[in-house]
């Protein structure tokens, strides 16, 4: 592993960030007010998958760069790691959400100045729920961020937290991108957990992964039971697909039983009545999870069906074998 020596200890790295967006007018005036309140003359590239409701526009409008992609193009792995290759002059590279909405002022600078130890290769920052968040999205945060302690893992911290050591998420994170570009890039061809894939290749070489609790935005989805059967098949594939995160890293289903009980925790008895709700999630994502383990013995349909990701099955060579 070949340390940064461009870098000083005390001082914060040149960087750039990175928005794909698709359609984010309705959020854009809140988005880039806090984004631009944080660093208003920082690089800001938008990686634009051919919005029809003027989000690219905007973006101009507010003097930030805009690449524009085919829609069919975009991909999870595949379109963070152009952004990647289009910004060869920054050292690190920040990431962020169309829908993460930045906390405070200091949140960026927070991330970065974890990539003052020069073996640092990747962090990411604390997502709290939205404000009008329900109690059952609400909890999915607090379990995945502890709001009062950061920490840095390396390879050694498996044996502590299994799969956990190399959760991360691109919503907002930020990358050294000599690093990065040293264990190969983004993945280009996965349904999605591009981050966390980065993250094991990062751990695998000998750099560390920063969480830094104090540098926050606002991040929660309000999932239907459907669409939490969709992300778990797609989380599913996934593991199947890329089934030496496991071997390396252990098996997702110590954690998936923690969740469900610090979720039942969490919700008795001042939302008590959210139980069964909680309970039918839970059974959806079993079942969602094990049919995406599964995934190359259903036709392509079924797939498309399934999938959170949908546009994936038309984009990947593999989708379009049918039953195998």
């Amino acid at each position: 592993m070949n340390k940064n020596p461009r870098m000083s200890e005390r001082s914060l790295p040149t960087y750039a960030i990175v928005i794909p967006t698709l359609n984010a007018a309705g959020d854009w005036p809140k988005f880039v007010s806090a984004l631009l309140a944080c660093e208003p003359s920082t690089r800001i590239l938008i990686i634009d998958s051919s919005s029809t409701d003027g989000t690219a526009q905007m973006a101009c409008a507010s003097g930030i760069q805009v690449h524009v992609i085919r829609r069919d193009y975009f991909s999870h792995g595949g379109t963070r790691q152009l952004a990647a290759e289009l910004l060869s002059g920054a050292e690190i590279i920040v990431f962020l959400t169309q829908d993460a909405l930045l906390v405070d002022s200091d949140a960026i600078n927070k991330l970065l100045a974890s990539f003052t130890d020069p073996n640092v290769a990747a962090a990411f920052g604390c997502q709290v729920p939205r404000p009008e968040a329900t109690p059952i999205e609400a909890h999915a945060r607090i379990f995945n961020y502890d709001p009062a302690q950061s920490d840095v893992r390396t390879l050694a911290s498996r044996e502590q937290l299994g799969i956990k050591s190399i959760f991360i998420s691109n919503s907002f994170a930020a990358y050294r991108r000599d690093a990065l570009m040293a264990v190969g890039g983004f993945p280009r061809d996965v349904i999605f957990g591009e981050d966390t894939i980065t993250a094991a290749r990062l751990l695998l070489a000998g750099w560390k992964i920063a969480y830094v609790a104090e540098a926050k935005v606002y991040h929660s989805h309000k999932y239907t039971w459907t669409q939490d059967f969709k992300r778990y098949f797609d989380i599913g594939v996934l593991h199947a697909r890329e089934n030496w995160l496991l071997q390396e890293f252990g098996s997702a289903s110590g954690e998936g039983g923690r969740f469900v009980r610090s979720e039942l925790k969490y919700l008795w008895p001042r939302y008590w009545w959210l139980i069964p709700s909680a309970l039918i999630r839970t059974a959806l994502k079993l079942v969602g999870y094990r049919l995406g383990r599964i995934e190359r013995r259903l036709s392509v349909a079924s797939k498309r069906k399934f999938s959170m990701h949908s546009g994936y099955w038309g984009i990947n060579p593999d989708s379009h074998d049918g039953l195998e």
